[in-house]
């Protein structure tokens, strides 16, 4: 987990982004930092169940819901992006492994031990307690 290599591989293969908790309100970290990587050439999916749209993507009530509409059109979620508090985690670890996804990332301040090690027990690529638009501007990102 966190392993510079691991952010690295991720940012780099990374098309497109389920954004688990992605709000509306454009004064939310969660809006600004996916508008920002949707700005940069990623495709941002919403998944909230409170919202019917974001970024100017449907939203979906689940991230199953995601996966399913993405498959019809005949792509995937690369990664999923968090912004849940942490007692939120484990019901969407749970479905990233059902849903056999590969890669989640937890935004900065949230941290839930348990549930990123559940994760990795199940063979999905885990960064927890980081932000992924900090990382990607170190990268190179101006």
């Amino acid at each position: 987990m966190n392993e510079p290599q691991l952010i690295q591989q991720i940012l780099e293969t990374t098309k497109i982004i389920a954004v688990v908790g992605l709000s509306d309100n454009p004064a939310k970290a969660s809006h600004g930092v996916s508008k920002f990587m949707q700005s940069r050439g990623y495709r941002i999916v919403p998944v909230n169940p409170a919202i019917e749209s974001a970024l100017g993507e449907k939203s979906y009530p689940s991230l199953e819901e995601a996966v399913v509409a993405l498959a019809a059109e005949g792509m995937k979620v690369d990664l999923v992006n968090i912004f849940r508090l942490p007692q939120h985690l484990p019901p969407i670890i749970d479905d990233v492994i059902r849903l056999n996804l590969s890669a989640i990332w937890i935004q900065e301040g949230i941290v839930n031990e348990e549930a990123a090690a559940k994760a990795e027990a199940h063979g999905v690529k885990v960064v927890m307690d980081r932000c992924i638009l900090k990382d990607r501007m170190a990268a190179g990102w101006q």
